[in-house]
């Protein structure tokens, strides 16, 4: 057996979950392969990462602040990425790079459960490409969202945090945290957003895992709202990755 290399591309990786997912399935399952966290400071260090070593790995995952940044050093992007305009994982084969999205596919595995006929609209916090995946999926079974950004694109349906009121809370009964707000280790940094007008009726969903439990899923569930953190996607998306990898 051939010893395979797969790594995940970003810019602080000390709080990785895919490192840990994928040494410990290697081991689970007696392969002799390893998993690198692969630090980049700018999209020049990247550059040259594609230009010449990139071809030691056979698969790599891809996390903030890269998605979008790395599809220009690409051979190939799926249907999907050019749908989303995201990468997540990147496939290396006969000298040749190829991008896909697992994130939605694995944001649409773990909602499956938790989705009513309340679920019409959707506040996403975040404009990266996280909740570019977010909004493809939810687009897809048709709910409506609403952007919530720093910076307002009207126009777009990307509105601020001091525009969300009780009236937009009440339309959206699904709200989607795609920011790295209050990750560890800042994991006392706090979305600003009036919990006031969350009820039972609401789903509110951290991608953050690390934290278990933001402050802002702990605001949330103190409001009666149920809520959903990031660990069952992003596990769903690691073994998509990893099928991608391994086909031949």
């Amino acid at each position: 057996m051939s010893m395979h290399h797969y790594g995940l591309i970003g810019k602080s990786l000390e709080h990785s979950f895919s490192k840990q997912f994928f040494t410990e399935y290697f081991s689970l399952n007696h392969l002799d392969y390893t998993y690198h966290n692969l630090e980049f400071i700018g999209v020049n260090e990247l550059k040259n990462f594609f230009k010449e070593d990139v071809y030691q790995y056979r698969g790599l995952n891809v996390t903030i602040p890269y998605k979008i940044e790395v599809i220009p050093f690409l051979h190939e992007v799926s249907d999907e990425v050019k749908d989303i305009g995201a990468v997540n994982t990147i496939h290396i084969k006969n000298n040749r790079t190829f991008g896909h999205n697992t994130d939605a596919f694995g944001f649409h595995q773990s909602i499956k459960p938790f989705l009513t006929n309340k679920h019409e609209k959707a506040l996403v916090l975040g404009t990266g490409g996280a909740s570019r995946a977010i909004e493809y999926v939810l687009k897809s079974i048709g709910i409506e969202v609403v952007f919530i950004s720093r910076k307002p694109v009207p126009e777009d349906n990307v509105f601020t945090y001091q525009e969300i009121n009780n009236y937009m809370l009440d339309a959206c009964k699904l709200i989607v945290n795609c920011t790295p707000v209050g990750s560890y280790p800042l994991i006392g940094d706090e979305i600003s957003f009036p919990y006031q007008y969350l009820s039972s009726e609401h789903l509110v969903i951290d991608l953050i895992y690390n934290p278990s439990q933001t402050l802002f899923l702990k605001r949330a569930e103190q409001q009666g709202a149920q809520t959903l953190n990031g660990l069952s996607m992003l596990k769903e998306q690691a073994m998509k990755s990893w099928k991608i990898w391994n086909e031949s």
